[in-house]
């Protein structure tokens, strides 16, 4: 049996693991939290690490990500600053 990502939106910051200068990004999947940190993590260079942002998005900024066509299990990332 599989597992269902959910149906609502996770977001993850990840840390390079550059120890002079860190990059941070932030990682938005559509995945139950748990999930969202394998996914995020599936999508960035190996040995960065993850942890998830204790923030809830709104109903403006859950329809705003919808409007792409996410899927359970999709996952976006922000481009290094």
């Amino acid at each position: 049996m599989t597992e269902s990502f959910g149906t609502s939106f996770t977001i993850v910051e990840v840390t390079s693991d550059d120890a002079l200068q860190p990059t941070k990004q932030m990682g938005l999947a559509l995945a139950k939290p748990n999930q969202a940190l394998t996914l995020v993590l599936a999508a960035v260079p190996e040995g960065w690490t993850a942890e998830i942002v204790p923030a809830v998005l709104t109903e403006k900024q859950q329809r705003m990500f919808e409007e792409p066509d996410f899927e359970p299990g999709d996952v976006c990332r922000s481009a290094p600053e």
